[in-house]
Order: structure tokens, then sequence, then C-alpha cells
């Protein structure tokens, strides 16, 4: 089976909701609300409908599509711009230390400050695989084909990327570090507040949440565990992502206590190293070599696994690659390494 990865259309939105209802909760950019996912994708729609290359509030929408059949299987986003409308707000894990003459010793604190340091950056999410499709290597390519589109729309992103990993969810649909920090200032499970900031944003987090820094020895045993760490489904995002050139640097996300991961966007492997060559033969050659291809831009835009080969004047690629891609010799292609 071949699969391509495209813009998200408005006759999508059965598929993503179908999707979303598999996420098990937690999953804020992809709700289990087609009202807030039909949004998405007016607000996708909008922005791939823009043809300056101004730095605005963009949200991109894709999708995954097995080419034979045009079955919708996995989905990922990508936001211009964070913070625009309204504040970004993360926690920093950060240590305090002091000294006590009196005792002669030296104490040092871990703390969680409410930040709002990442606006302004961009940010890579929503990226769901349909469990049916968990092989293959299709995550990677829904992951890093949002690199070469990035890449192919440069100055509609901003010079730093983020990608907040989703955090440890029990098995009841809780999050340990909701509970001990925020659901108590809240007075609201994790579930309910992930679905209103969903589809209402966030704005209420700077209405209610606590200004001061919170102290880490303060919360519950299993809070503290949280901070950090991914959801385990989500480990195999956090290696691709460190892959990349993401780095965890202490930010975590309010809600769940998921790491947050940041980059600079030009260092970001998938988009520094991606090339551009011409088509020059469609063909599988014995020294052909594996590779992401991507081509177009906007409403165009296609990526899939290809393999390529080295030509005096450009690339051959394999003729299924070309056909997903819709592209024949003479066209132009972006590629990078698949490994």
């Amino acid at each position: 089976m071949t699969f391509v990865v495209r813009p998200a259309r408005r006759d999508d939105l059965d598929h993503l909701y179908e999707m979303a209802k598999l996420t098990g909760g937690g999953f804020t950019n992809l709700p289990a609300d087609r009202g807030a996912l039909a949004t998405k994708l007016e607000r996708s729609q909008a922005a791939l409908d823009r043809s300056d290359d101004a730095l605005d509030d963009d949200l991109f929408v894709l999708v995954l599509e097995e080419v034979a059949t045009g079955e919708v299987r996995g989905t990922c986003q990508m936001f211009s711009q964070v913070g625009t409308r309204h504040p970004f707000y993360s926690y920093r894990l950060g240590t305090l230390t002091q000294f006590s003459q009196e005792l002669n010793r030296t104490f040092r604190a871990e703390m969680l400050s409410l930040t709002t340091d990442l606006e302004g950056s961009s940010e890579v999410g929503g990226l769901f695989l349909h469990p049916g499709e968990r092989a293959g290597g299709l995550g990677l390519l829904l992951a890093r084909s949002r690199y070469l589109f990035i890449a192919a729309h440069r100055a509609r992103f901003a010079d730093h990327i983020l990608a907040e990993l989703r955090g440890i969810i029990d098995e009841a649909g809780g999050s340990p570090f909701w509970d001990g920090l925020a659901g108590r200032v809240f007075g609201m499970n994790f579930q309910d507040a992930d679905r209103y900031n969903a589809t209402n944003g966030h704005q209420f987090i700077a209405d209610l949440f606590p200004r001061h820094p919170i102290y880490v020895a303060m919360l519950g045993e299993s809070a503290r565990a949280a901070i950090g760490l991914p959801h385990p489904s989500g480990r195999a995002a956090m290696r691709m992502l460190e892959n990349e050139g993401f780095a965890y640097e202490c930010y975590v996300d309010i809600f769940d206590g998921g790491p947050t991961m940041t980059a600079r966007t030009d260092e970001v492997a998938s988009i520094g190293r991606a090339t551009t060559d011409r088509i020059v033969a469609l063909d599988t050659r014995p020294d052909s070599y594996r590779a992401l291809a991507a081509t177009g831009i906007r409403h165009d835009f296609r990526c899939t696994f290809a393999r390529l080969a080295p030509a005096a004047e450009g690339v051959v690629i394999d003729p299924a690659a070309a056909t997903a891609l819709n592209v024949v010799a003479g066209d132009r292609i972006s590629h990078v390494g698949r490994e």
C-alpha cells in the first residue's frame, strides 16, 4: 500500500472525528468534538487560501491518505505562531537555592513557574495515527512531512519551534499532574478541563491559575512523578523529535505535565537537510535509497515515501511515489533521507 500526506479538506471531518474518538483523552489538538474539528478545518483552509508569505496566526491540518482507497488513516497539525490570540502558557521547572547561615546548610527546591517564554514560536502537534496503521514507519512519514511542509513555506513559520507531548494519563483517563495541582484550584477534573480547553481556548487559565511559583515538594507523589514524562504511547514520538534536534529544556504542559520539546527551526534535521531536485526519470534503480519526497505548496502539497537514485541532472524516482505525488519527469521535488 502507498500512503500520501496532503492538506486536510472540509470533507475530511468525519474521518478526523472518528480518529479523535480513539485518542483516549488528553489530546487537546484533536478533540472528539465535531464543532471544534470543523473550526480547525475552516481555519486550515483559510491559511491555505492565503497566498502571501507573512508570518501570521495560521493553523495547517494534514492527513495521511491511502492512495488506492482514499481512506484517511492519520493526521497532524502545525501552528505558525502560538500565543497571538491568547497567551501560551507553560510551566518552567527550575531550582531555587537558599542558604541558611544558622543551620550551615544549603537548600535546593524544585519549583514550577507559570511562564509565556515560548510565545511566538511555531508548533508541531496533533499527530495521530490510526491504531491499525502503526507499522511500516507511517508515524515517521506523518511527523516528518510537517518539516518538509515548513521548508516549503519557510517564511510563514517562526525561528523557533516547539512540540508538546501528551503527559501521563491513568487508566480512568485522568491526569495525576492535573489532579495534584490545577485540579485543586479549578475544582474541575482533567477530562472536563481538557475538553473545555480544546473547544474554548485557555483564557480561563490566565484568569484562575496561581501566579506564584509552585514548590514541587508540596505536590503528591503521583503528580511529582509525572512531571516531564511523556505518555507511554508518546515515547516513540519523543525519540523522533530528539532525532530531529528537539530537546527538553524543562518546559512542561500545564494540564498534564508532559514535556515540551523545543528547537531552532532551521536546525531541525528534516528542514536543514532537505534538498530540491528535478525528476529526470521514473524508475526503481538498484542504487536507489529510501527517502521522504514532497512537492507542491499550500493546497497542492503532497509528501510520501519514495525510492530515489541520483542522476546527472537530478533524481530518479520510483513510479509508485511519482503517482502518489502526481509528478512526472521534469517536475521538481524536495526530499530528505528516510534514515
